[in-house]
C-alpha cells in the first residue's frame, strides 16, 4: 500500500524559505517519477515541480529559479526547497507519485497516488 506523508509546511513571511518533505512507503521509490502540486483557495490544483526516476526535473514557470525538487532514495523522501516565497505561493501543497512514462507525459495525466497535503501560508 503506497503512502505519502507531507510535512514542513507553515507560516512564513514573503521572501522567506521553507522545505517541504514527503515520506514515501509501499513503493520502489527510485523507480517512479514524483511531483509536488498545490491548490490555492478557489483555484484548481496545479503541478509545481516534478522529478523523474533519472532525476530530470520540471518546474512551472512561476517557481523557476525559486523552488528546487529533489529526492533522497535511501530515505525514500521527496523534498521541495522553496525560497523567495511570495504571497501567491500560499496553498496546500501535495506530494504525488506520477503515472509511469516519460516525465512530461506523466505530468499530463492524474497521478497514481496523493499525499494528504501540507499548508503553506506566505504573509506579505
Amino acid at each position: 500500500q503506497v503512502q505519502l506523508v507531507e510535512s514542513g509546511g507553515g507560516l512564513v513571511q514573503a521572501g522567506g524559505s521553507l522545505r517541504l518533505s514527503c515520506a514515501a512507503s509501499g513503493l520502489t521509490f527510485g523507480s517512479y517519477g514524483m511531483g509536488w502540486y498545490r491548490q490555492a483557495p478557489g483555484k484548481e490544483r496545479e503541478l509545481v515541480a516534478a522529478i523523474s526516476s533519472i532525476d530530470n526535473s520540471y518546474y512551472v514557470d512561476s517557481v523557476k529559479g525559486r523552488f528546487t525538487i529533489s529526492r533522497d532514495i535511501p530515505k525514500t523522501t521527496l523534498y521541495l526547497q522553496m525560497t523567495s516565497l511570495k504571497p501567491e505561493d500560499t496553498a496546500v501543497y501535495y506530494c504525488a507519485k506520477l503515472a509511469r512514462g516519460p516525465l512530461l507525459a506523466a505530468t499530463r495525466v492524474p497521478p497514481d497516488y496523493w499525499g494528504q497535503g501540507t499548508q503553506v501560508t506566505v504573509s506579505s
